[in-house]
């Protein structure tokens, strides 16, 4: 069942680095599907432990339960405290102030926690 969460979060990634590719580039849209992916990979980190993923958006207490997995995942705290303020508040006008350096970093946090939750899994798999 993890490897569903793990097609969505990739699903949310090529989505975002698709839709860079549009003039102007949706600088705050790019933002969200980074911490969508984020959180779904999280969440197959869970479920390939049989553990229920909380239905949470919070990144940080995901990150903090596959902590208590495996304390390699502390790793990804940095990553996930980056994407955190993109999963809810972009998807509305606010205040938030975005530009292509912020999505920049979105996107190599995403890769990041994307990388290292796909090099864990794969090698649980191959146990």
């Amino acid at each position: 069942m993890h490897k569903e969460w793990l097609e969505f979060a990739a699903m949310d990634l090529d989505s975002a680095q698709f839709l860079l590719g549009m003039r102007p580039v949706p600088v705050e849209i790019i933002c969200y599907h980074c911490e969508q992916a984020a959180e779904k990979l999280l969440k197959a980190v869970l479920v390939a432990a049989d553990v229920e993923p909380p239905k949470t958006h919070d990144l940080i207490q995901l990150c903090k339960k596959c902590t208590e997995l495996d304390e390699e995942y502390e790793t990804l705290a940095d990553a996930c405290i980056e994407l955190s303020p993109y999963g809810v508040q972009v998807r509305y006008p606010s205040n938030l102030d975005l530009n292509e350096d912020d999505m920049q970093c979105a996107l190599n946090m995403c890769r990041r926690i994307d990388a290292a939750v796909r090099e864990k899994l794969t090698g649980k798999e191959e146990q």
